[in-house]
């Protein structure tokens, strides 16, 4: 999703109506996966053909399920969404420990008002410190990177660039490789180490679908 970040009154306006909750995927109903699945087709559906299918039903994710959501909620429904998921990814050849970002998306009326990437990681901060990651981790299009970027000079996380993740297809299928490898823009959010203790490396592997 192109999604543009604006510093207008009515976008302040828009992001204070915007009410945060974390929830653990043990603590979501069927109703909220319903919500959720409605939200994701109706926000990831226009970006491509295939985007929203996933979402069919009441699933609620797309490739690795979250065990942690930060939802964004406003008078009508859900406006924004992002998940994390606890996992070992090699970069070059060391296994490190990150929570990995992903399933983020902005209700389309909600885009370039100041409810962005990085509002969705500053409320997720506090809890990465309670779980010890060493780091917060990121892929993202290359579309999103004046987005990312913000963030990025606020000294909120690194991005980087010249890096290829592969993972893992969320289904093994006979006409398609298992693996797919992407050209993708790295967020890297320093939580219990700093970004000196990063590793170096061009290639890193989810050994998992992303999420």
């Amino acid at each position: 999703m192109n999604i543009a970040v604006s510093s207008s009154t009515g976008g302040l306006s828009m992001r204070s109506q915007v009410r945060w909750k974390l929830c653990w995927e043990n603590e979501l109903q069927l109703a909220d996966h319903v919500e959720l699945a409605e939200f994701f087709r109706k926000t990831y559906g226009p970006t491509g053909a295939f985007n929203g299918k996933p979402f069919e039903g009441s699933r609620s994710w797309a490739g690795a399920r979250p065990e942690l959501r930060v939802i964004g909620y406003d008078s009508r429904d859900v406006a924004a969404h992002m998940g994390l998921l606890r996992r070992f990814i090699k970069v070059g050849a060391v296994d490190v420990l990150v929570a990995d970002l992903g399933l983020y998306a902005v209700r389309r009326d909600f885009e370039g008002l100041g409810v962005t990437y990085h509002g969705a990681v500053h409320v997720l901060r506090p809890t990465l410190q309670e779980l010890g990651v060493p780091f917060g981790f990121g892929a993202v299009r290359p579309v999103l990177q004046k987005h990312v970027e913000r963030g990025a000079r606020q000294g909120l996380a690194t991005v980087l660039s010249g890096v290829r993740v592969r993972s893992t297809l969320p289904d093994v299928r006979l006409d398609k490789p298992p693996t797919r490898t992407e050209d993708v823009l790295i967020v890297i959010i320093p939580i219990g180490r700093s970004m000196s203790e990063w590793p170096t490396g061009t290639m890193i592997d989810r050994n998992g679908p992303e999420l």
